[in-house]
């Protein structure tokens, strides 16, 4: 039987922004997104893939395609469920029956319990539900009930989130896309690559440009002080940063470890463990996990990390 557990909106929004050579959201055992909202509301907009459960006589019908056993992610949504759960206070004065029932379930709990026996995998409750993920995400709302497989395979991920609503990660594609830099509200760019992008160009306040080549051989050590205080400077400002590389896999993932290693004073290990958290296919070159680990070396005063361990 499978937990409870609260997943924050950030967390959602990185589950649906996963990618192999297309959209993880293609495959059909990775992500079932349950909305248990009323018709109406699920019809006037919801989370893109996300998937109306009915209720009937007190009991939720799960849709029939859904095989859980087999799915990595389910999220299970309401309006605004925040905890696991909602204590029901007596007031002094009052002794009515409502007042003695003790905890009360949001809508998305009630269904999250009926599926735990269904799987060994967490029942994820969206903290905050719609409203706050709509808010946040507003770009990831639709009407839309039934998606194609052609539909899915088209899909454009967006940068997943590394500190939600300052700093993301992504590739060189997403770095030219008008629409992305909108609805993420980037302000600045860090550039990880030898390609140029329309935005921000010849402003170095906006834009830090690390000419490296995607190779074994790249130097990313030289840059990395810089790196740090460019990303410290935008985020004391409010800016929102995006950080890319050609494919945003390996150069750019490097500069976010080395950022966080720095930022929290941490290893390289854990600065791995958040990111690939964050993004499941980052995979730096040998070459700049070495780098790191001499980085390790400067924030923490030694190498803490066991190379021998395996990051990936």
């Amino acid at each position: 039987m499978a937990d409870l557990v609260l997943c924050e909106p950030t967390e959602l929004y990185n589950i649906l922004n996963q990618v192999t050579k297309l959209s993880r959201l293609t495959e059909p055992n990775y992500l079932c997104l349950l909305d248990v909202r009323s018709k109406q509301e699920y019809d006037e907009s919801h989370v893109i893939t996300a998937r109306r459960v009915k209720k009937k006589a007190n009991e939720y019908l799960i849709p029939e395609s859904v095989d859980l056993e087999c799915v990595k992610y389910c999220v299970v949504y309401d309006n605004n469920t925040s905890f696991l759960e909602i204590l029901k206070h007596d007031d002094d004065d009052d002794s009515s029956d409502e007042s003695r029932q003790g905890p009360v379930l949001g809508a998305a709990i009630q269904c999250g319990k009926a599926l735990t026996h269904l799987t060994r995998h967490p029942i994820r409750i969206l903290k905050g539900g719609y409203e706050r993920f709509s808010a946040m995400y507003h770009f990831f709302r639709t009407q839309k009930i039934i998606w194609m497989p052609q539909e899915l395979d088209a899909f454009q991920p967006y940068p997943v989130e590394i500190m939600p609503g300052k700093i993301y990660l992504g590739n060189f594609r997403q770095a030219c896309d008008p629409k992305i830099q909108k609805d993420l509200k980037i302000k600045a760019h860090v550039n990880v690559s030898m390609e140029t992008g329309p935005f921000f160009v010849g402003d170095a306040d906006k834009l830090l440009h690390i000419q490296i080549e995607d190779s074994l051989e790249a130097n990313l050590s030289p840059f990395l002080r810089h790196l740090c205080h460019f990303i410290e400077i935008h985020l004391e400002l409010g800016s929102v940063i995006l950080v890319f590389s050609t494919l945003g896999i390996s150069r750019s993932c490097a500069a976010v470890l080395a950022y966080l290693m720095h930022q929290n004073e941490q290893t390289l290990k854990r600065s791995w463990a958040y990111v690939k958290k964050c993004k499941n296919n980052m995979r730096p070159n040998q070459g700049l996990v070495t780098q790191l680990l001499e980085w390790e070396k400067i924030v923490l005063g030694d190498v803490v990390t066991d190379i021998l361990e395996p990051l990936y």
